[in-house]
């Protein structure tokens, strides 16, 4: 599952830092789409008091005559560079509501794209001193010399610098000014030197008490200096080797271990990419944390991709826990937690985020050690079991992991967190009997706060319909990259469809669907699946065919998501049966809130049955900002552009093809019309001249 910031808030997923939780209340899942058209009514009404003020009827409403509280929830929705340098010169009334403190109090400028250095310089002229909370996160674009202005913020209080390359130097004098900060999100990257701070710039960092670091190179950044640490994220994406290919080492500069100060800490988050350099740091800022353990500490995660051996220093550091704290959020390597009882020794106060990825974790540990017989759960909001084979089932020792879940085990992991809203349950086999009931769609139903589900493809078919359902002509054809095979449209007996046609709505997983309307992030991944370009794994060229009961998995289910009305995010990957992807035309009629869409190795591998469906799809989603097909023999053509190009939302476009094809003067024609589109990555099978080329085309427009 895919990752921004806070990593105790967000879904249960590989990366706990993402951000899923949503807006709560029904009220607040729809403020957000409203963005758009508020702003639009907002500038004609200014048009409409310029051109005539003094006129006393109207043939529309006019919104100079709402009261200042609802103009100024109006207003909170339009960005603020628009607000400050446009929306105020319109009329009088809106010049004075523009810069009203709950509006100038926060100001986002990250994906912002359409801010440059002259507009964040008049910006922070205007209402510098009125910001305290301050947002320029991916703001690649602008030149580090931007960052000078920030010195006009006398009095801010946050600042979330990450993404923006910042010298020592030039953060030292950017920091000497904000005596009143107290959170600061940063990036250290090669020719950092903490020596060259001054010390006004350390005196700031020693009242900070929220430091994001990303780490670009071997370094403790700034932490050392920062002496009243209560909440620290450390995100390692150090390379093994330099541009140069020199391996690079982990080890830190003499005289620099032992100094952070973790002693008022009370949230250690740190994630790894991989690479032997990013465990070796991480293990020197752990060291610390061996020696004296913070009396405070409440939340403790460690997210980190393949193995990562435990060592005499981190399991010092886990007992020490053990014994001294007691813990509100947990997540290790699953090296630390195999073959241990750990958990059956750490104690928990008020647990609302636990993550288990990968873990050889039994439901029967589940239970008793984490779930504790369902005592004091009731606070437990984002539960992580990816890949899990063995968590619903009471013991591992004899088990397959084809076999089936014990409902019994899922069953009071229901009752016990019934308050959950982010569930992972994804890579793995979670097969339910053939128990009324007792399916896991049914009891999963009862989960009513549910915001965000990720579960496993076999997981959500009918077991009786997967043994009386006639094997389809999807099934009959090898699913592999050799020859490609025509089929048609299954030719079942009339009456045998009609039959079908009438139990989809009474499937366990369009009852689930129907259950869940206010979910907002959907994941359904073949337990089997690999994806062709992963972030923190191996690239697997031969992934391993779906599960046999996936097999029955198609076009109706995909129909049943069509029942989430507050749909954002949705992932399909590896459904071995669809035919035509109808499904997916409810789903772009239904969703208008769809923001994200991930499909990946739908119905056979040879073909892509899918695409019209797709496009048609495609030509109802408003929203959608981001797109990531992954299917072998993809043909990007003039077709699939033009269907696209009626997503005026698009931001960020991927495309992984293996043998896939693309036409340059169709994708030419689609940038130059998209102007939102900041991303278009596509990894096809065209030569790499035809690729350079266009590459090239499109920088030069």
């Amino acid at each position: 599952m895919a990752a921004p910031e806070e990593p105790c808030g967000g879904r249960a997923g590989e990366e706990p830092g993402r951000d899923a939780a949503g807006l709560s209340g029904a009220w607040g899942r729809r403020r957000w789409w409203r963005r758009d058209r508020a702003a639009a009514a907002m500038f004609r009404c200014g048009e409409e008091i310029v051109s005539g003020e003094n006129e006393e009827e109207s043939n529309g409403v006019n919104l100079m005559e709402f009261s200042d509280e609802i103009l100024l929830h109006i207003l909170s929705y339009i960005p603020c560079t628009d607000l400050v340098l446009n929306v105020r010169r319109t009329c009088r009334k809106l010049a004075m509501l523009c810069l009203d403190k709950s509006l100038t109090h926060t100001v986002l400028l990250q994906k912002d794209y359409k801010v440059n250095k002259d507009k964040v310089k008049q910006l922070m002229r205007d209402i510098g001193k009125e910001i305290y909370q301050l947002n320029m996160a991916g703001c690649y674009w602008l030149p580090s010399s931007t960052i000078d202005h920030v010195t006009r913020c006398k009095n801010l209080v946050k600042l979330n610098l990450s993404g923006c390359h910042v010298t020592s130097l030039r953060l030292s004098k950017m920091l000497s000014t904000l005596q009143h900060l107290r959170s600061l999100a940063i990036d250290v990257n090669p020719g950092f030197d903490a020596s060259q701070l001054s010390s006004e710039c350390k005196a700031t960092l020693s009242r900070v008490s929220e430091l994001k670091q990303t780490l670009y190179t071997p370094s403790y950044g700034v932490v050392p200096c920062c002496t009243s640490l209560e909440k620290l994220l450390l995100y390692f994406e150090i390379l093994d080797r330099s541009r140069e290919g020199f391996m690079l080492s982990g080890q830190l500069m003499v005289g620099e271990s032992n100094v952070p100060h973790y002693q008022n800490l009370r949230v250690f988050y740190a994630r790894l990419a991989p690479g032997y350099v990013n465990q070796e740091v991480v293990r020197l800022y752990l060291a610390v944390l061996s020696d004296r353990t913070p009396e405070n500490l409440h939340a403790f995660l460690i997210s980190a991709p393949g193995s990562f051996a435990e060592t005499g220093a981190t399991k010092n550091l886990l007992d020490s826990m053990a014994r001294n704290v007691r813990l509100d959020a947990l997540q290790l390597p699953k090296a630390w937690i195999n073959g241990s009882g750990l958990l059956q020794h750490l104690k928990f106060n008020n647990p609302f985020y636990f993550s288990f990825s990968r873990c050889t974790l039994s439901g029967g540990h589940l239970i008793q050690r984490v779930i504790n017989g369902g005592k004091d759960l009731k606070s437990l909001t984002s539960l992580n079991l990816s890949g899990c084979v063995h968590c619903l089932a009471p013991e591992s020792l004899f088990r397959k992991a084809e076999d089936d879940i014990d409902s019994g085990i899922l069953e009071s992991l229901v009752v016990s967190c019934c308050n959950l809203r982010h569930l992972n349950l994804s890579a793995a086999h979670h097969h339910s009997s053939e128990s009324i009931g007792n399916h896991l769609c049914q009891l999963l139903s009862r989960l009513k706060h549910l915001l965000s589900l990720a579960l496993p493809v076999c997981s959500i078919t009918d077991v009786a319909a997967n043994v009386e359902k006639p094997p389809t002509a999807s099934n009959l054809v090898p699913q592999t990259f050799g020859r490609k095979v025509r089929i048609g449209i299954q030719t079942y007996p009339r009456n045998l469809a009609d039959q079908a046609n009438q139990k989809i709505e009474s499937s366990v997983f369009w009852a689930l669907m129907g259950s869940l309307r206010f979910l907002e992030t959907l994941e359904i991944i073949g337990s089997s699946f690999s994806s062709a370009m992963p972030r923190n794994e191996p690239a697997i060229r031969n992934s391993l065919p779906p599960c046999v009961r996936a097999q029955s998995v198609g076009d109706s289910e995909v129909a049943a998501i069509s029942q989430l009305t507050y749909l954002q995010s949705l992932t399909l990957a590896q459904l071995p049966n669809i035919l035509t992807g109808s499904g997916l035309i409810n789903i772009g009629l239904q969703c208008q809130h769809l923001r994200t869409l991930s499909l990946a190795n739908l119905g056979m591998m040879g073909k892509v049955v899918y695409m019209s469906a797709l496009m048609d799809m495609l030509k109802h989603c408003k929203c959608l900002r981001d797109l990531r097909l992954e299917q072998p023999y993809f043909c990007a053509g003039a077709q699939f552009f033009q269907a696209l190009s009626h997503c005026s939302s698009l931001q960020r476009l991927c495309i992984v093809s293996r043998s896939g094809t693309l036409q340059s003067d169709a994708v030419m024609s689609f940038m130059a019309n998209s102007l939102e589109v900041i991303m278009c990555h596509m990894f096809m099978g065209e030569s790499l001249t035809v690729c350079k080329n266009l590459q090239q085309s499109i920088v030069r427009r």
